[in-house]
């Protein structure tokens, strides 16, 4: 029989602790120049030794010798990192990102009022679509409860101005009768712009082509068969309605002057545009040629910590808690401006290295983006895989050819038979190049373009040019063919 017993043990072991600030330093890596002002913003509030460095920032940028050595905050960030991830239009010309108007709103009107809200910009502000639609329904509709039920159907419309609910399932959600809302929806789709509470493309075009009385039986049977239209298939699509070809055409030609998305023009919402959190600009000869990487010192944030005001406050601190509150926040002030500047550097080296790899993307186009990896670049730059990934996610670089993610520069290689290996990205655009240069009368089949790529030493099967010609949405060679013949 055995014996239980109880004893203590004293063992000693050494772990990596992720400490608040740690994990701090890691989430600003993941930021981008937007998200990280938003979070200084905070910190600013927060913290009373921080403040915003007024001054313009220096610039830093490849050019600058990075010292060799890391300080103690550098090893700690890297081996958090890797504990972590184990654990768990002109090519010469600059890119302009934007960046000029980085200071929108951000305090620089000299005049006491809101923008916004000025006299000049509410009397031009354009109308909106439920604006419109409830104008006319307030005429339309005396009754209140019609006029309620209308309000929460024009709240329904898609973005195209399109009713895509079911009649039942919106009375069961208004908490009204069927009738009411069937009664409504005749009134409803005679507003304008017409075609709006159309229950698809093909009821919207009806409405339409109604209002202009040339909604005829051959063009209500057109309507029913779309999906030919789509196909160019004009032949079966004139037997189909039982028309001529010579008529057939007029009609397409009907249905090309309908607008499928009749709410569009009420669409004023303004595109918000990625904003570069690294710049590269093409150096002068006599500065040696090459690219300049630089970090867009408009949007990035800059905060100093206010020692003189640290040394006033503590000189009249008595009590013990006091001097603890200050001291924390000494530190924590001190660890974030630190940690912005390792983030600095830290995009600077993966955005240097991603450049220098991709040469040829920027001085030659698209076809020449060699295939990357994010080892690859952590190999070259002596840092951890993860690393490299979050200073690439949600991070835009603006180059002479556009803005880009960081993660674009990043591609699956396709090895040919003598070793070579091609980004799929450059064989993509290759694949698109080959389709739009080709020939109307010799459509290219997915096994002419395996030739032909094969012939520039491209190896590739034809099931992934397939994939490639789905994926930029390029018809097949029997689609392109009905289409260039009946153009």
């Amino acid at each position: 029989m055995s014996k239980i017993t109880q004893s203590l043990n004293l063992t000693q072991s050494q772990s990596l602790v992720m400490t608040q600030q740690l994990q701090q330093a890691i989430k600003l890596l993941q930021l981008n120049n937007v998200e990280l002002a938003e979070f200084v913003e905070e910190e600013l509030a927060q913290n009373p030794l921080l403040e915003k460095a007024e001054s313009e920032a220096p610039e830093s940028s490849l050019d600058e010798q990075q010292p060799e050595t890391k300080d103690n905050i550098e090893e700690q960030f890297d081996n958090a990192i890797t504990n972590d991830e184990t654990d768990n239009q002109n090519k010469t010309s600059d890119f302009d990102g934007g960046s000029s108007m980085a200071d929108m709103g951000s305090g620089g009107n000299v005049k006491f009022e809101d923008a916004d809200m000025s006299f000049e910009n509410r009397m031009s502000r354009p109308e909106t679509l439920r604006e419109h639609l409830n104008e006319q329904l307030f005429v339309a509709c005396s009754d209140s409860r019609d006029r309620m039920v209308g309000g929460l159907l024009i709240d329904q419309l898609d973005e195209a101005g399109y009713m895509r609910g079911n009649h039942e399932e919106l009375a069961e959600q208004f908490g009204c009768s069927l009738e009411r809302i069937e009664n409504l929806m005749p009134i409803l789709r005679g507003f304008d712009p017409t075609g709006v509470f159309a229950a698809d493309l093909s009821e919207c075009l009806a409405l339409q082509l109604e209002e202009r009385n040339q909604l005829d039986e051959p063009m209500q049977t057109l309507l029913q068969n779309l999906d030919i239209l789509a196909d160019h298939d004009f032949k079966k699509l004139a037997d189909t309605c039982g028309v001529n070809n010579t008529y057939i055409r007029d009609m397409i030609e009907e249905i090309q002057a309908l607008n499928p998305k009749p709410a569009g023009e009420f669409d004023h919402l303004v595109v918000q545009t990625a904003v570069p959190d690294v710049l590269m600009k093409k150096l002068p000869k006599n500065l040696g040629g090459g690219w300049r990487v630089e970090l867009n010192s408009e949007t990035l944030p800059r905060v100093l910590v206010n020692r003189e005001y640290y040394t006033e406050v503590s000189g009249h601190a008595t009590q013990k808690k006091d001097k603890e509150y200050l001291n924390e926040q000494l530190n924590s002030a001190n660890w974030l401006v630190r940690a912005m500047d390792q983030r600095a550097q830290t995009i600077l080296k993966v955005a240097g290295e991603i450049v220098e790899q991709q040469d040829g993307f920027f001085n030659y186009g698209i076809e020449f983006l060699r295939p990357l990896t994010l080892k690859h670049i952590a190999e070259e730059i002596e840092m951890h895989e993860s690393t490299v990934s979050r200073v690439t996610t949600n991070k835009y670089i603006g180059t002479p050819r556009g803005l880009f993610e960081l993660k674009f520069f990043f591609s699956t290689a396709l090895e040919s038979a003598d070793g070579s290996t091609h980004s799929s990205e450059s064989v993509k655009a290759r694949v698109k190049t080959l389709i739009d240069e080709e020939d109307t009368k010799k459509v290219l089949s997915d096994d002419k373009i395996v030739a032909l790529l094969k012939e520039e030493g491209i190896d590739i099967a034809r099931r992934t040019v397939a994939k490639y010609r789905e994926a930029l949405r390029i018809p097949s060679s029997v689609q392109r063919r009905k289409q260039k013949k009946n153009l």
